[in-house]
């Protein structure tokens, strides 16, 4: 999402942003039938920030909405509408940075949530931390849909769950928001921050940023939750059809959207290329290592002992979670041992993660170079290979064109076509 920043109500003196120290004793509230003395309330698209004023604030789009409501009495809580959103935000911003470090390793953030409608939508918590475009993101959604129905509900999140090594709170300029996509209706209220946790409460789990990567798990997006688990089920199917009718899979493709878009603007490629060859692609988008983990653990490589299989996995870990390459790098080392495991007969070619971003500085770009700078050591050049193929994707300074990947980080029909190109010569040396 497109970040607007407001910053009235600061004191900025000669490029310093100086915050306000909180007690490591108080208790922090953030909105209490209005927001915190000096802070406002935003509605966003990626297009527009607004702040919300009066009792209901519209964005001109009509796909956000945010308007008083009552929980104990009247207006004493917000109501959060949005519809056909690939991401909104409603955020708590433009007041004095706080000082919030003192509490991040044993407080909780406190709320009283109602989820009024999410079937089609999803919903995150996110705070804002030091150095710039700092954004931690803790993900609700699956709870939240236990919640739907239940009325008001008081949830308990870890502070921790924000933080990960180098992060500074110190100065924070978003102390909460409400990250949503799809379409969803939340009614909120009586937000803080605490020292710590009440006596015998439930806390929110969150996973553990440092083992998320290597931590089997299903792809729980709000946007995949409809499809992602079926079209597993599809695939294992389609496996086991080939093996009844006698039909072997000597190719495997394993990988994120960039591999499934072999069915969808590579698909003229893959004809001309690979239909003849007994090839198989079990491509997910939004994939980041852990899911492909899962699905190899519940059967994606059953049924099948291919002669080759080709992996490239780890852009979605860089571009959801701007993760530490050596922790991306950790998930697809597990995922080859897990296919050395499954699969003990066939030889693995590990592909550099594609380039993203259209100039060689940019932020996920540079990620994506990081953890190809590990997992080239993977290969043993016995059973796993590693192949960069990146430069046939980039003019001679670097830049990624448009005209290969219009959103710089999917192929289209002409990118899948020099994909092929650059990979034959290997094919042809390993599917001997």
């Amino acid at each position: 999402m497109k970040k607007i920043h407001l910053f009235n109500g600061m004191f900025i003196v000669a490029g310093a942003i100086f915050s306000v120290a909180v007690s490591a004793a108080d208790t922090i509230t953030l909105y209490q039938s209005k927001a915190l003395a000096g802070w406002q309330v935003f509605i966003e698209n990626p297009e527009q920030q607004q702040p919300f004023k009066g009792t209901l604030t519209q964005l001109p789009k009509g796909d956000v909405q945010l308007q008083t409501s009552a929980k104990d009495k009247a207006a004493d809580a917000l109501t959060f509408s949005w519809k056909d959103a690939w991401r909104a935000g409603m955020t708590l911003e433009a007041g004095k940075p706080l000082n919030v470090a003192p509490i991040m390793k044993t407080g909780v953030l406190a709320l009283d949530i109602k989820i009024n409608e999410l079937e089609k939508g999803g919903v995150s918590f996110k705070m804002e931390c030091q150095p710039e475009n700092c954004e931690r993101v803790v993900p609700f959604t699956m709870a939240a849909r236990e919640l739907r129905g239940k009325g008001w509900q008081t949830v308990y999140v870890p502070l921790s769950c924000f933080v990960q090594e180098q992060d500074d709170f110190s100065a924070t300029t978003m102390p909460f928001a409400l990250e949503v996509g799809g379409k969803g209706d939340v009614s909120v209220a009586n937000v803080a921050l605490l020292k710590a946790a009440p006596a015998n409460v439930a806390l929110h789990a969150c996973p553990d940023y440092k083992t998320v990567s290597v931590t089997p798990g299903m792809l729980n997006e709000w946007w995949s939750i409809d499809w992602w688990l079926p079209r597993h089920e599809q695939k294992l199917a389609d496996a086991k059809a080939i093996a009844a009718k006698g039909g072997k899979i000597d190719l495997l493709f394993i990988g994120d959207s960039i591999t499934q878009g072999w069915e969808k603007e590579g698909a003229p490629v893959w004809q001309d290329n690979y239909a003849t060859r007994n090839a198989f692609a079990i491509g997910f988008g939004g994939d980041r290592t852990e899911n492909v983990l899962w699905r190899l653990q519940h059967g994606a490589v059953e049924n099948m002992s291919p002669k080759l299989v080709v992996m490239m996995i780890g852009t979605n870990n860089t571009g959801h979670r701007h993760e530490n390459p050596a922790t991306t790098a950790a998930g697809i080392k597990t995922l080859l041992a897990e296919l050395q495991q499954r699969l003990p007969e066939s030889k693995i070619l590990l592909l550099a993660v594609f380039p993203r971003d259209e100039k060689p500085d940019g932020k996920l770009r540079q990620i994506n170079n990081g953890v190809n700078a590990i997992i080239k050591h993977y290969a043993d050049n016995k059973r796993i290979f590693f192949a960069d193929i990146n430069s046939v994707f980039l003019t001679s300074d670097g830049v990624l064109p448009k005209e290969i990947m219009p959103d710089l980080l999917h192929p289209n029909e002409k990118g899948y076509r020099l994909w092929a190109e650059a990979l034959e010569p290997h094919l042809q040396k390993l599917l001997k």
